[in-house]
């Protein structure tokens, strides 16, 4: 999922998107402990859209505090 996508996205959406992927890291790095998972990738692609979501959402936060304060 690249960032341009994210940005056009709700916070609703991104709160629902965000709690999908933390169940998905989960998940895998369940499979990945039992030898189940097939492709290791998934987890560090799974870790970064985490991070893009987050990221995401601080810059929200951030350009609402400085409006409120400016």
């Amino acid at each position: 999922m690249k960032a341009a996508e994210l940005r056009e996205l709700t916070d609703e959406e991104l709160n629902l998107k965000l709690e999908e992927l933390r169940k998905e890291n989960l998940n895998n790095r369940f499979q990945l402990t039992t030898q189940q998972l097939e492709n290791k990738a998934v987890v560090r692609s799974v870790r970064r859209d985490i991070a893009r979501i987050l990221t995401t959402m601080n810059q929200r936060k951030k350009s609402k505090d400085v409006q409120k304060s400016g």
